[in-house]
């Protein structure tokens, strides 16, 4: 079950991080965001992002260029 969708396709840094910190920001904790962007840094940036913010990466999947991660607050 995911809360929030966010699709940052055809983005690139640093505006897949701003955008995750905002919808992170506005969600209750324990929701889940699903982010989807095709950056080549976006994966590593978003994991290390998460951490920071005492979030945990449930789940990461890759199709072709993109990457969704699910990240619950």
């Amino acid at each position: 079950m995911v809360d929030k969708k966010l699709d940052c396709t055809g983005l690139y840094c640093p505006e897949p991080i701003f955008r995750t910190r905002m919808a992170l920001d506005e969600m209750e904790k324990g929701e889940i965001l699903e982010v989807t962007a095709d950056d080549p840094a976006a994966e590593e940036d978003l994991k290390r992002l998460s951490a920071r913010l005492g979030h945990v990466v449930l789940e990461i999947t890759h199709d072709g260029d993109e990457v969704t991660l699910r990240i619950k607050k």
